[in-house]
């Protein structure tokens, strides 16, 4: 074994992961570490890989990629799994799993590795994802091998070895983000009854701390993807940051799950979504008036199955490819503008108009008017009745 790419983030798994998979394996350690909004300084993740026993480091700024290509197509879809989670931390390990395939190619490697658990969601997806872009990779996953039984036990390793590490025992919350989100799980949050501590929170304020004003925001949308903020145009990711900042000073994006893994046990996880909560419910309130009824309706009932490919890994698996390009068909026409208003912790749509709305006023009035036959509707209606009246038993 020679080389060994790692996914590399700079925080206690990983940190512990250089330095075991170097003196385990004997081989020379590649760490990744893929810039997807994680909103903080990377520069020092260099150095503190090499200081860990890395022989070299790749940081790729992935930002743009990472909300074009990867958020914006699961929006399309109103992606949200077992009814709440918007899926922040599954749609990132695609991308990151493409990147870490890429660099094993470049450099030669046979094997990668990562710092998921082995109880976790996390090393499935990195996993499939890699074995579908290059079935003769070999995988390395520490949790599932090392010595370690603990976070605990990880800490106390770090201390004894001088590598510096984000976490404490007081604190030891499992933290994961990204441009779309932040993920907390561990330490007081593994007890489904207790409160999450707000000075745990980063990315929004308490609701109760907002500012006691109506803020009105507008979204524009083009072919289904949002591309301006009242009027002004963006990129993916630098309109995804802005709906940060401004869903996160109203409260907004807050969410507590007990969720369902996909290998079998239920966890508790605390998220932030404040831009992501915000483009949601305005991409729906888009295809609201753009979208024919049964193609609307057909979407909605494909979007569980949706949410599970891309929870459970399967990004790249050819299930989830080809309803990619049956969702993006249909957003032809998604095309408008959406306002909403913001108060302590809420989001509501207040207005939504398109140049190719299927929306007729004329025809939904409940006023005068002489397009709509309403004797029509009792034909309608005894017709459908047909199978409800028949004698039964």
């Amino acid at each position: 074994m020679d080389k060994i790419v790692l996914a590399y983030s700079g925080g206690l798994d990983t940190s512990i992961a250089i330095k075991w998979l170097k003196e385990t394996y004997k081989a020379d350690i590649i760490a990744f570490c893929a810039d997807i909004g994680q909103g903080e300084e990377l520069s020092p993740v260099h150095d503190k890989a090499i200081k860990t026993g890395a022989s070299k480091v790749y940081i790729e700024d992935l930002k743009e990629e990472f909300v074009c290509d990867y958020v914006f197509p699961m929006l399309r879809a109103n992606t949200v799994y077992e009814g709440t989670y918007l899926l922040g931390t599954s749609i990132a390990r695609p991308l990151i799993a493409k990147k870490m395939i890429d660099i094993a190619i470049k450099e030669g490697a046979a094997f990668v590795a990562h710092g998921a658990t082995g109880k976790g969601n996390d090393q499935v997806r990195f996993e499939l994802g890699c074995y579908g872009l290059k079935p003769d990779i070999k995988v390395i996953a520490p949790w599932r091998h090392w010595p370690f039984k603990s976070r605990e036990s990880l800490i106390d390793y770090a201390a004894k070895n001088g590598i510096d590490i984000p976490v404490t025992k007081a604190k030891p919350y499992s933290t994961d983000r990204n441009a779309f989100h932040i993920s907390y799980e561990g330490g007081i949050l593994e007890d489904p009854w207790s409160e999450p501590p707000e000075d745990m929170f980063l990315l929004t304020v308490s609701p109760k701390n907002a500012p006691d004003k109506l803020e009105y925001i507008e979204i524009q949308f083009e072919n289904g993807d949002p591309v301006g903020i009242d009027g002004q145009i963006f990129t993916p990711y630098q309109l995804l940051n802005k709906l940060n900042i401004i869903a996160g000073a109203n409260g907004i994006g807050r969410l507590d799950i007990v969720e369902n893994r996909y290998v079998g046990m239920k966890s508790r996880g605390v998220y932030e979504t404040p831009g992501g909560t915000i483009l949601h419910l305005a991409h729906r309130a888009m295809e609201s008036i753009t979208l024919d009824r049964e193609v609307l309706h057909l979407k909605d009932s494909l979007m569980p199955r949706y949410a599970e490919m891309i929870y459970y890994g399967y990004w790249f698996a050819p299930e989830r490819i080809a309803l990619q390009k049956l969702i993006d068909q249909s957003q032809i026409n998604v095309t408008g503008t959406v306002r909403l208003r913001l108060y302590k912790g809420n989001c509501s749509i207040v207005g939504r108009r398109s140049p190719v709305s299927l929306y007729s006023e004329r025809l939904a009035t409940f006023e005068e008017e002489n397009i709509y036959n309403q004797a029509d509707a009792e034909g309608f209606i005894k017709l459908n009745a047909l199978r409800l009246r028949q004698k039964r038993g």
